[in-house]
């Protein structure tokens, strides 16, 4: 008797020492969880408590963690929260609205659907559209406005190329914004006929005399086109946002929404390169919450590929003489570069022939060299001289890509660039060998918003067709693993932002979300079907497939 009562004893003080659970919020277990750390190891099981991440590991932190809501996830893949690193999600909602031209095959189309949306919407007094691209057209030249100015002689029409560096327009949105046969300004064109009168055919500068005249927009219209457009983003896993050129006024609503719990996305906001916002900025500092940080300026180097306003070092090899142009003069650039130098603040410049980045990495390298850890960005680094790589060190000067550009414009870039040229055009790889880190976004609404795309064509180098057979330029393919980081850790860190976000560690922000398939291992054709079935931001899940 006396050994049955010490060893009763025994088990009462060993029950005693045992320390009780620690309560969290949220526990997911059973789950195929990619951590994107240093080591890009995998783990079983996730806990939060409140908007952060407690602890990340295998099956036996449930046995230390007890929470009223314990998620047994059966083995999907749960991925860190997916960052576009460039994007535009205020004018991708403001889209929503507007005639959408994205997918257009002929300008005969063009015409129905704009005709269409004035049936739909007879009050019409400004007619805007976007997405055209005539690349996609039996004939790849450039419309005229002579069918808008028969069908719409009083109402102005503005349609936007696919890659907003171009714009067709009609009589009356000239006449509005005091366009003409004598018009000329610096960075851009006005395309003319034989008999120098404007076609409607504007090419970026001059398109800002026609944004002016656009309708003003109020604050609800604002706010409801950001909470359209993030009911799209957070169904397909995008937690954090890059915008790439906002002004203050749009940036202050985006931190108001959020502060009101209207508007759950994570933006990274650029400031858009006009006097009164970088003059705000550059007096005030940077500004940043757990939901907003505003730390860079966005200014454009040139236009685009395929409406050949990228500043190329040799001409267009489909247009003999062209070269493209610079949307800012070299003084007015390097004077930019310099005030943006003696700030905190980030400079990420757009810059897409091979004329444009030379400027760009020149002038960073030279402003940059006595210093460190500065990040300044590179946008698209379409086309680059081999000779430029180098300059991509991934610590002072960043790449920022969009890999779906380069499946969307592989059909006809080689005529644009030529055999030479296009070997080092949307060369990702050869840039993440240099500088070790590569960000990874999309540019919506110019490409579809869906990451899984981004993933795609980053590592298959294909359209949705599998073409071309071997991939295009497949030599610059990324691996799935430095895709992901891309998209994740990568693209926090040109955010300056990879201590808070980008990977699930312990400390971080509960952003992930988790996904129908293991985009990691599965057949690469089948990843741009991947559905989101659970975005998770600070911990709440903010968007549920039904």
């Amino acid at each position: 008797m006396r050994l049955f009562y010490c060893l009763l004893s025994l088990v009462f003080i060993t029950l005693s020492c045992e320390s009780p659970k620690i309560e969290v919020d949220r526990i997911f277990t059973n789950a195929n969880i990619y951590t994107v750390d240093s080591d890009f190891s995998k783990a079983n099981t996730l806990v939060i408590n409140a908007d952060t991440i407690v602890a990340v590991g295998g099956q036996e932190l449930t046995e230390k963690f007890d929470a009223e809501e314990i998620v047994n996830l059966d083995g999907k893949a749960v991925l860190p929260g997916l960052i576009d690193a460039h994007a535009h999600i205020l004018n991708f909602g403001l889209q929503l609205n507007r005639v959408d031209l994205f997918g257009t095959n002929s300008y005969k189309q063009v015409v129905k659907r704009i005709t269409d949306f004035v049936e739909d919407n007879p009050k019409t007094s400004y007619i805007i559209g976007r997405g055209w691209d005539q690349n996609d057209w039996p004939s790849k030249q450039f419309p005229t406005k002579d069918t808008l100015d028969l069908l719409f002689p009083e109402v102005p029409v503005t349609l936007t190329r696919i890659d907003g560096h171009a714009m067709l327009v009609n009589q009356a949105a000239l006449d509005l914004a005091n366009i003409n046969s004598e018009t000329n300004i610096f960075g851009g064109e006005v395309i003319k006929d034989k008999n120098n009168q404007p076609t409607g055919v504007l090419i970026d500068a001059p398109m800002s005399l026609v944004r002016n005249t656009f309708p003003s927009l109020d604050v609800n219209h604002i706010s409801k086109a950001l909470k359209n457009a993030e009911d799209i983003t957070l169904s397909y896993g995008l937690t954090t946002v890059v915008d790439a050129g906002l002004s203050v006024e749009n940036i202050q609503i985006i931190d108001s929404l959020q502060k009101s719990d209207e508007f759950k996305t994570r933006i990274y906001a650029m400031i858009r390169n006009h006097p009164e916002d970088i003059k705000h900025y550059l007096e005030n500092g940077i500004y940043k919450t757990k939901h907003l940080n505003v730390r860079s300026f966005k200014v454009y180097a040139d236009g685009a590929l395929g409406s050949r306003g990228a500043a190329l070092k040799e001409d267009y090899s489909d247009q003999p003489n062209h070269f493209g142009s610079l949307l800012i003069s070299l003084n007015e650039f390097n004077d930019l570069a310099k005030q943006i130098s003696n700030s905190p603040f980030q400079m990420n410049t757009h810059a897409i022939g091979d004329s444009a980045n030379y400027v760009v990495l020149q002038t960073y390298d030279k402003l940059l060299s006595h210093k460190s850890n500065q990040r300044w960005r590179v946008e698209h680094a379409q086309v680059l001289d081999p000779e430029d790589y180098k300059f991509f060190d991934g610590d002072n000067i960043l790449a920022s890509v969009q890999p779906t550009h380069a499946t969307s414009d592989m059909y006809w870039a080689d005529e644009r660039l030529g055999q030479d040229r296009i070997k080092h055009a949307y060369a990702y790889k050869t840039i993440l060998e240099s500088a070790g880190n590569i960000a990874l976004g999309t540019d919506f609404p110019i490409e579809k918003v869906n990451p899984f795309l981004t993933f795609y064509a980053a590592v298959a180098r294909q359209d949705l067709n599998a073409y071309p057979e071997n991939g295009f330029n497949i030599e610059n393919s990324l691996t799935r693993e430095e895709t992901l980081r891309g998209m994740t850790i990568w693209a926090a860190y040109a955010n300056f932002e990879e201590t808070e976000k980008g990977s699930l560690e312990s400390g971080k922000l509960a952003d992930f979300v988790i996904l129908d398939r293991d985009i990691m291992q599965v057949p690469i054709q089948n990843v741009p079907n991947t559905e989101v079935l659970q975005t998770i931001i600070g911990g709440q899940t903010v968007y549920k497939a039904n």
